[in-house]
């Protein structure tokens, strides 16, 4: 019995990516303003984490890190609560306790958000061997960037899920920077889903800003680990186009790399190819638009109208 998915249109996934883009680009302007704490956007790279998360089941699993804003979203969790959390509100998704870089919808089959660099890779194997010996319905998708695949636990996690025959899907949103280090600095080759094949695992790279290129890429590389219950590394190329932190004035970047990637924003290549083709108009992309920004808009004096935990919640489910 296959497992159901929910059909998705590519208009739907323009709306995804503008509502991860709009909510990130609140955060920025409300972390400038001093009303939240700094913290990590994927703006750029939207594709990647909604074309992904798109071809996932309600019974999949995932692990993220602290570029989660386009897991969270395109999985369903609600604006609100997310901003409530980012902004340390009781009504946030973990009451307030893990800002952006820590949370977790259990509802939504979302087991954390790793702000150790790689951290998520040494948990997947756990959480994979746990869904493989329970007999659970449903794979482990597992997101970290290029940075965490220059670490030691990469290696290892990969090896133990292959060892295993682990139900994991690996995404590496592979985005050219780590931190405030480019990747050449690093690496020597250009891509990560090569280093799959050492460890007798398959692996794929896609375009991470076509975001139709990765939700197909994904429906194959989910349907290979769901068949063979064998892990697959699928490696989505794209591009952070905002510092590593907020605020970042990111001098440290070269201006006409900077360009050339922007001129490959994937919301505007997605917005592009359905003009181009009829599938959307100028008035129906204008009203998406509109429709996002009245979400963000409700999110934020949802956030707002929230309260600090109280003292007293300080140690609740705290258990050490």
């Amino acid at each position: 019995m296959k497992p159901e998915r929910k059909s998705i249109d590519e208009i739907e996934l323009l709306e995804q990516m503008l509502l991860v883009r709009a909510y990130e680009e609140m955060i920025v302007e409300s972390s400038a303003a001093g009303k939240v704490p700094g913290t990590c956007t994927s703006v750029g790279q939207e594709a990647a984490g909604v074309g992904v998360v798109s071809a996932l089941t309600a019974d999949d699993l995932i692990l993220t890190n602290h570029r989660s804003a386009a897991h969270l979203l395109a999985r369903g969790a609600d604006p609100g609560r997310l901003l409530a959390e980012v902004m340390g509100r009781r009504d946030g998704y973990c009451q307030g306790r893990s800002g952006s870089l820590h949370i977790s919808v259990r509802e939504l089959g979302v087991v954390l958000t790793s702000t150790i660099v790689g951290g998520e890779l040494s948990l997947v194997t756990g959480v994979a061997l746990a869904q493989k010996m329970l007999g659970r319905p449903g794979i482990v998708a597992c997101f970290f960037g290029d940075g965490a695949a220059c670490e030691g636990i990469f290696h290892e996690s990969l090896n133990l899920a292959s060892v295993w025959d682990l139900p994991i899907l690996y995404v590496c949103e592979n985005n050219q920077w780590q931190a405030f280090v480019h990747r050449r600095e690093t690496m020597k080759s250009d891509h990560i889903a090569e280093w799959a094949a050492p460890y007798g695992v398959d692996g794929a790279t896609v375009d991470g800003n076509d975001v139709a290129a990765v939700r197909a890429a994904t429906l194959a590389a989910a349907a290979h680990v769901r068949d063979s219950s064998r892990p697959f590394l699928l490696e989505t190329y794209t591009y952070r186009s905002r510092g590593h932190f907020e605020p970042d004035d990111q001098a440290y970047v070269d201006p006409a790399e900077h360009t050339a990637w922007l001129a490959r924003d994937p919301i505007e290549a997605c917005r592009r190819r359905l003009l181009g083709n009829g599938r959307l108009t100028p008035e129906t992309a204008a009203a998406l638009q509109q429709r996002v920004q009245q979400r963000i808009a409700a999110a934020l004096a949802f956030a707002e109208a929230s309260p600090f935990p109280d003292i007293s919640e300080m140690t609740r489910d705290v258990y050490a």
